[in-house]
C-alpha cells in the first residue's frame, strides 16, 4: 500500500522534472507531502531558468509548500538523492521522510539523513534513472555546475 503511494507521489516529482526539461533546466522535480497524504508543494530545479544557483528542485517545493507549523510527519519525495543543500533542509525542518527516484547517477545525502533519523525509501525508478542519465549525457557541462564539481 505505502510502495504505491509513493509510486503515485513519485509521478508528481517525475512530472516536474520533465517541465523543468521543457524549460532548459535540470531534470529534477520534487514534491512534499503532508502527513495525511496532502501535496503541499510542488517544484523543480530552476537554476538555470532563474540564474540561482539555490533553486534546487527540493527547495523550490518546499518554497511552494509555504509556511508550516510544523514539518514531523512530512515526505519530501524526489526523482534524485537529494544533495547536502538540500538534505540539510530536511534535517533543518525536520522533515521526517524522504522518497528517492534513483540515487545511480548522484548519491547525494540520504546516508546522512537516514543515520540521523530521516526514514528513506529508495524506489528505484527505471523512468527516473533514463531521464537522468540522457541529460547527463546531453549536458554534460551544465550537470557538473548542477553537482558543484
Amino acid at each position: 500500500m505505502a510502495q504505491d503511494r509513493y509510486g503515485t507521489w513519485l509521478a508528481t516529482a517525475v512530472a516536474e522534472a520533465r517541465a523543468g526539461l521543457a524549460e532548459g533546466g535540470i531534470p529534477i522535480g520534487a514534491a512534499l507531502y503532508g502527513a495525511d497524504g496532502t501535496l503541499l508543494g510542488r517544484g523543480h530545479n530552476r537554476r538555470v531558468q532563474d540564474g540561482d544557483p539555490s533553486a534546487h528542485a527540493e527547495t523550490e517545493a518546499f518554497r511552494a509548500a509555504g509556511r508550516q507549523r510544523s514539518y514531523r510527519g512530512t515526505t519530501m519525495v524526489t526523482t534524485l538523492s537529494p544533495c547536502w543543500y538540500c538534505s540539510g533542509l530536511v534535517r533543518q525542518f525536520g522533515i521526517s521522510r524522504v522518497v528517492i527516484g534513483e540515487t545511480e547517477t548522484f548519491h547525494g545525502g540520504h546516508d546522512w539523513l537516514a543515520a540521523n533519523g530521516v526514514e528513506i525509501v529508495l524506489l528505484d525508478d527505471p523512468a527516473c534513472r533514463s531521464m537522468m542519465r540522457d541529460f547527463v549525457a546531453a549536458s554534460p557541462g551544465l550537470w557538473q555546475e548542477d553537482i558543484g564539481a
